[in-house]
């Protein structure tokens, strides 16, 4: 009895994921440079291999706390803090890229892109119609948050789990599509990412964004495969909670690209 847990804090046993992410992020930092400077992308995909290990891993012991009760109330609000934390990390992230856009969308004249005069876009750089695969993409991705909000109203306020599992495959299949079509739309870029200044950035926020959608859709398939499994009650679902605030910061991330990237930038 005198070892007894008489608190609602959860004591996590010794563990080297940590050190192992690290490790193989370092590893991938170095492969990507390496293969920047044309030397191959063979340590650039051992570094990801061991942060994709270590992700699985790491998170299956979060996902094995929970379903042995180590998530009392008090640990669940310090997850969904320690999560809001790293959404607005990714909104800074996020920032980095619109600032540049906006500089150079307003100031193109400058010692840094000579080659800009004063023209935005740049002479030569045949944007996307906005109002056409964008806007249908656009309409796509609010479909999908929309879905993964009915799949958590369905758990959280009425614990329908058939409601939940619907939800969640649709917001799945939503986000796939929206992949398809802007891997499809970048296929028949006018531009480049190399050689401009608007080529450059228009990837850079997009690709970053199109990265995102494609984690939060795994995200999304995880809590998918939980809730088939009997995972999650209306008290406690904070993975699935995280999954949906996720893909509505990517929703919104979108809004602001369409806005500024696609209408505005054009």
């Amino acid at each position: 009895m005198a070892h007894a847990k008489n608190h609602d804090y959860h004591i996590l046993p010794p563990s080297i994921n940590p050190f192992l992410g690290a490790v193989a992020a370092f590893v991938m930092l170095f492969g990507a440079v390496q293969w920047f400077a044309d030397n191959g992308p063979w340590i650039f995909l051992i570094g990801l291999a061991g942060v994709l290990y270590v992700m699985f891993a790491w998170w299956s012991d979060v996902v094995h706390e929970s379903q042995v009760g180590d998530h009392t109330p008090v640990v669940r609000i310090g997850l969904r803090y320690g999560f809001i934390m790293f959404v607005m990390s990714e909104i800074m992230f996020f920032a980095a890229w619109f600032w540049s856009f906006f500089k150079h969308a307003m100031y193109p004249m400058g010692p840094e892109s000579p080659a800009v005069d004063g023209v935005w876009p740049p002479a030569g750089i045949e944007t996307f119609d906005p109002f056409h695969l964008p806007l249908i993409n656009t309409l796509i991705l609010l479909c999908s948050g929309a879905a993964a909000t009915w799949a958590h109203h369905a758990l959280a306020h009425e614990n329908n789990r058939r409601d939940l599992i619907n939800g969640l495959g649709l917001a799945i299949v939503l986000g796939i599509l929206f992949t398809f079509f802007q891997i499809y739309e970048y296929s028949h870029a006018a531009f480049g990412f190399s050689g401009n200044i608007y080529g450059a950035n228009f990837f850079m926020a997009t690709g970053f964004h199109g990265a995102h959608v494609l984690i939060g859709t795994i995200f999304l398939t995880v809590c998918l495969i939980r809730a088939m499994k009997g995972h999650f009650t209306p008290e406690r679902h904070v993975g699935f909670e995280a999954a949906a605030w996720y893909w509505h910061f990517v929703d919104v991330v979108w809004l602001f690209l369409f806005a500024a990237i696609y209408i505005w930038g054009s």
